[in-house]
């Protein structure tokens, strides 16, 4: 049906001066990231375009910057580095849009390193874990190849290609990264049962993977008929499934299915996904345009922050001038869930970060990233509270989330407002 190469056959194609999309999260086809990594000694200015990656980045190591060069449409811990280095550089970019870049050729793909199922009988592999971009890299790039992994769950929804569609395959059985949950802590199960009052049954979801996500879901036992629309779903979701909590009976589309783009978890995540109708993979163009996330009627998206202003300005791509993550799915999806027919679009944070620093701040650090404007939230939640800021001036903002702030810096974020804005 088709004919496998070595890794290092494979990777042959790729040249000086190329840019190479590595397909994202835990789907990253670490074979041929470590043939081409090998590579380096003969390769010069090699552009990685990539989103998020689990597992080993070895081209992002700092010693090979005369090869390779990181370019991150959203930064995982794996190349955070590369920016301080000089190695890597950030693209902001909608998740929603990643795919357009590629169509309308402004970054312009000359290999795509994908990860895929075994083949079907007709022919059809899947992209398996995660769709996002990896279908307009597979469309525009000159040269595709695919680590065919006897180990990669066969999912169903847009990420099916042909072999035909694909240059060269490298055999492996190899298992999936997984990504643990960790059980949530005093404070994160306070935010998820705030949260968790916010939802209503019949109600679609968006949530990422973490510990508050985690929280939230643990308390949704008892609701009814929810739903999933998501970019990314973990192991949290699935005993809701089976509990038929979570059925996507009353979404707006894709009624009846659950839909996400990609996904990270456990084994049994993955084997729970599996040649699973239920599980819908679509690229991230469909899962996060705002337009069809908002026919989800009681559309809740439920995101994070690094953190919040008192007039509603939410940083969660940066911690001052020095980027940490990326812009991601989050404007998407709170202003698909502000347009949905009693939708909520919710921003959930500890009050302080580890250290005891506030995280609701009289105004953001210098250099910090707007990723959720003032005029888009609506609920920001802490441990402390619910500040509903949808309809409000900037002083009842002001009021509300110094409400919500931990009870030891209340009245210096006050204060310093105050100060601040005069008046």
């Amino acid at each position: 049906m088709y004919k496998s190469v070595s890794a290092e056959e494979a990777v042959k194609v790729i040249k000086s001066n190329n840019k190479v999309y590595i397909q994202a999260a835990a789907a990253a086809p670490q074979v041929l990231i470590n043939a081409m990594t090998a590579r380096h000694e003969e390769l010069r200015n090699v552009q990685i375009c990539q989103l998020h990656t689990e597992g080993e980045a070895p081209y992002a190591n700092p010693e090979l910057k005369d090869s390779f060069h990181v370019n991150s449409f959203f930064i995982g811990k794996n190349v955070r580095h590369t920016l301080k280095a000089g190695n890597g550089s950030y693209t902001p970019v909608f998740l929603s849009e990643l795919p357009l870049l590629f169509k309308r050729n402004i970054v312009d793909l000359q290999v795509a390193l994908i990860h895929v199922s075994v083949p079907d009988k007709h022919g059809y592999c899947s992209l398996g874990v995660s769709v996002e971009a990896t279908l307009a890299a597979i469309e525009n790039a000159d040269y595709v190849i695919a680590q065919v992994n006897k180990q990669m769950p066969r999912t169903h929804g847009v990420g099916i290609i042909h072999i035909s569609e694909i240059n060269a395959f490298v055999e492996c059985d190899e298992p999936l990264p997984v990504h643990g949950m960790a059980k949530p802590t005093e404070i994160e199960n306070k935010i998820g049962h705030h949260v968790a009052g916010l939802i209503e049954d019949r109600s679609t979801l968006q949530m990422g993977i973490g510990s508050i996500p985690n929280a939230v879901l643990s308390l949704l036992s008892n609701h009814k008929d929810l739903g999933l629309h998501t970019e990314m779903f973990s192991d949290g979701v699935i005993d809701l499934i089976l509990k038929d909590v979570i059925n996507g009976n009353y979404k707006g589309v894709n009624r009846g299915r659950a839909l996400t783009t990609f996904l990270m978890g456990s084994k049994r995540l993955y084997d729970y996904v599996d040649d699973n109708p239920f599980i819908e993979m679509r690229a991230s163009n469909y899962t996060n345009d705002v337009s069809i996330i908002r026919q989800n009627p009681r559309m809740v998206a439920i995101n994070s922050a690094i953190e919040v202003d008192v007039t509603g300005q939410v940083c969660a791509d940066s911690i001052g001038a020095h980027m940490y993550s990326g812009v991601g799915g989050q404007m998407d999806f709170i202003r698909g869930a502000s347009l949905s027919e009693g939708g909520k679009a919710i921003i959930a944070l500890p009050s302080t970060t580890k250290s005891g620093i506030s995280r609701i701040v009289p105004s953001l650090k210098p250099g910090a990233g707007v990723v959720t404007t003032r005029s888009h939230v609506h609920y920001v939640v802490t441990e402390f509270g619910i500040a509903n800021l949808y309809g409000k001036t900037i002083k009842e903002r002001v009021k509300a989330l110094v409400n919500i702030a931990h009870p030891d810096h209340k009245e210096a974020i006050d204060k310093q407002y105050f100060e601040m804005i005069g008046y």
